[in-house]
């Protein structure tokens, strides 16, 4: 029976030695909360980092041992991986560029990537001892992003999922990591790439189809032959944890306290990590502004803060923490009054009940991070909120922001923006705060951890069947044996075949596509046969081909249609055509050309053809746009269409069509097999226009009318060497 493995960096364990023996608690993360109720059941497991450094192998048999009870595999690392897979690489490369300080606090280093690849190596090794055929892969966040590639490479039969926790940067800060290709491969390796909103999807996107030789569609990448989905899943809490713990007592005696001690103050509840990317001292900023500019808040505001110790080893973040300090205490110096300081600031984990505790009595929950993925923190607020009153303050760039939409959205470096949102806030009316928090109430509640786990997992199973839809129709061993059974009982064939990106590779320079002698020894095997007919088909200019493939026995149609040439005649195009609207069409053409550096006009008898194989993806799909915008009406008017390719447009007259090509050569012959294989959009026409019974081939795994598909323009060749041949392919 197949089973699901969950991974991390970290267990959801902490693990603690003392006089030799360990003992073991249960982490209290959302995360750890949600994924309980995956790799609690069953044969289930959750592989990760236990979180210390054992190197004696009766101790690791011994942790081993007692985690297995727990459902929990671990990944031993020593220290200096730790330092260099994951405070190096992970939180010195990868953090500050995908929270976008890389100018700031960024430190390439070489032995940094080598380690990050060790590490990934090594929970490849112990995932791969477990996992089996069938099985379900779920694996988490920037620590493991070459994982799921790895894992692929291994073995392809195994459901892949990934989720990125931290936000993705833009494709001009991602680009900046030396290894940028290889953390996108890595990624790709999933069948499914989450993340918290959709511009991270977007980014990834950007980032992917610029860095990678790889092609998109919507929100689907393809991958080789493989569809590889981005989507957004915004990770929920607990609801119903954090709505229910006003019920416990000791819960119930913190609020106590909190207003004995606190009377008629009013509160505002910031909760943090410490982490230059959380905004802290913008956010001290914003409150000392407020007491300037709003002396009457005096005494009567608290802000009380809490910051949770996080590598304050790290120079950058005990700098970070030493600035908290002295803003703090500054603050506090300039207003501080005999009964009342204006900041309670705590450096120190808290537990959930004295949380919770302050969710409910704060009146302002202030959440304003730099960037941040989701941030949960706003999400508990609400939740404890369970009288609908108080008010969320929260940062545009957290991801919590693009749903939780009726808080009072700031920008976190407009101090300015911050300071009139809190006095907004203490100005709200109550029935203002009820209709606004219930709204984001019925939000947090039903979009909560275990709605996000069943929505990421039903679209990883509905990713699986998209794939296997499409494996259908690829061109596997048992295809190309029938292929190749109903080749050898025919008696007259004739096999259609495209040449870019069908025979031979795309190529950004259109003349160094040219033929290599392997290609003239697969015609040759073929023409040679008395029972083929070979008809290459082509967009290409009628002279190219000719110097190409001139000698050789085949037949050619070129330009799509307009020039065809049997196998010892001339050359002969189609009667009527005229090619006077050029001088109409051309100029148009050529401002794009200045326009869009890197694109170029092809002329043949009767087309025009725009490139832009060499222009950057994005502004050639651009310019694609607005150049059909333009042309449209007008070629209509004159007879012409506009038939988009490979990156190309061509602009030709409407008689001319492959399709037609086609059927006007196998006119007044009766054939017993009929085959084409091509590649692009223009191949279209013969697909639709060949009677039933033939077999047509797409290269390339997009939506087709092709009955089969090939990956490459490797595989047609294998599949062409293949036909009639008693030997295995």
């Amino acid at each position: 029976m197949s089973k699901t493995i969950i991974v991390s960096n970290r267990l959801p364990v902490k693990i603690f030695e003392e006089n030799g023996e360990y003992t073991y608690s249960a982490s209290e993360g959302g995360l750890a909360t949600g994924l309980g109720s995956i790799y609690k059941d069953g044969e289930n497991i959750w592989i990760g980092w236990p979180g210390i450094e054992v190197n004696e192998p009766e101790k690791q048999a011994d942790i081993i041992q007692n985690l297995k009870v727990l459902k929990l595999l671990p990944v031993f690392l020593s220290q200096e991986e730790i330092n260099e897979y994951y405070e190096g690489f992970s939180n010195e490369i990868l953090w500050p560029i995908f929270h976008y300080y890389a100018s700031t606090y960024v430190n390439y280093k070489q032995s940094n990537w080598d380690f990050y690849q060790t590490v990934n190596q090594k929970f490849r090794e112990v995932i791969l001892s477990v996992a089996e055929p069938g099985d379900t892969i779920w694996i988490h966040d920037y620590q493991l992003l070459l994982l799921p590639g790895m894992i692929r490479a291994e073995n392809a039969d195994l459901t892949i999922g990934f989720f990125l926790h931290i936000p993705f940067p833009s494709y001009e800060l991602f680009r900046l990591i030396p290894w940028r290709a290889e953390l996108l491969e890595g990624m790709l390796g999933a069948d499914l790439v989450g993340f918290h909103t959709y511009d991270d999807v977007q980014h990834f996107m950007n980032a992917a189809i610029r860095i990678l030789p790889i092609n998109s569609s919507s929100n689907i990448l393809t991958v080789d032959d493989r569809p590889v989905v981005a989507e957004a899943f915004p990770m929920g809490i607990d609801y119903n944890k954090y709505s229910s713990l006003i019920n416990d007592e000791s819960v119930l005696e913190q609020i106590s306290l909190l207003k004995e001690n606190f009377g008629d103050n009013r509160i505002i509840l910031s909760v943090d990590r410490l982490d230059y990317s959380k905004g802290i001292l913008q956010r001290l900023a914003a409150f000392e502004l407020l007491l300037e500019l709003y002396p009457e808040y005096i005494g009567k505001v608290v802000l009380y803060m809490v910051v949770v110790p996080s590598r304050d080893n790290v120079p950058q973040y005990r700098e970070l923490k030493d600035h908290i300090d002295k803003k703090v205490g500054n603050i506090n110096a300039s207003y501080r009054t005999m009964q009342w300081s204006p900041v309670l600031y705590f450096y120190r984990s808290f537990p959930i009940e004295a949380l919770s505790a302050l969710y409910q009595m704060a009146d302002i929950g202030l959440v304003t991070p730099m960037r941040d993925g989701m941030n949960l923190v706003s999400k508990e607020y609400v939740a404890s909120r369970t009288k609908n009153n108080g008010v969320l303050i929260l940062s545009e760039m957290a991801g919590a922001s693009k749903e939780l939409i009726d808080a009072l959205i700031v920008n976190p470096n407009n101090i300015g923006d911050i300071t009139r949102a809190i006095v907004q806030a203490l100005n709200m009316p109550l029935a203002e705060q009820e209709t606004k928090m219930a709204e984001m109430r019925k939000v947090v509640s039903r979009f909560n951890i275990f709605h996000w786990v069943k929505i990421y997992m039903d679209k990883l199973q509905e990713v699986k069947q998209l794939q296997k839809s499409m494996q259908s129709r690829h061109v596997d061993f048992s295809v190309a044996k029938n292929v190749s059974a109903r080749y050898s009982s025919a008696s007259k064939r004739i096999i259609f075949l495209d040449y870019d990106g069908t025979l031979v590779n795309f190529h950004t320079d259109i003349n160094k596509a040219s033929p290599d002698p392997a290609l003239y020894v697969l015609l040759e095997k073929l023409s040679t046969d008395k029972s083929n007919e070979v008809v290459l088909i082509s967009g290409r200019d009628h002279l190219k081909m000719e110097e190409w493939f001139g000698h050789s026995g085949v037949h050619i149609i070129a330009e799509h249609g307009v020039w065809q040439k049997q196998i010892g005649n001339t050359w002969t195009n189609i009667v009527g055509l005229t090619d006077t609207w050029k001088e109409e069409i051309y100029p148009i053409l050529n401002t794009y050309v200045e326009r869009t550096p890197g694109s170029f006009i092809e002329e043949k008898s009767f087309s025009l053809v725009w490139h832009y194989r060499k222009v950057p993806k994005d502004l050639g799909e651009l310019r694609v746009s607005e150049l059909v915008n333009n042309l449209v009406y007008l070629t209509k008017d004159k007879g012409l269409q506009l038939l988009p390719g490979n990156k190309v447009i061509e602009i030709k007259n409407m008689e001319i069509n492959k399709g037609k090509a086609a059927l006007n050569f196998m006119f007044m012959n009766e054939y017993d097999f009929v085959m084409a294989i091509g590649d692009d959009h223009t191949d279209e026409d013969i697909f639709k226009a060949l009677p039933d019974s033939a077999l047509t081939f797409k290269v390339g795994s997009s939506l087709s009318a092709a009955r089969f598909y090939l990956r490459n323009p490797r595989e047609v060749r294998q599949f062409l060497h293949g036909l009639g041949s008693d030997t295995d392919q």
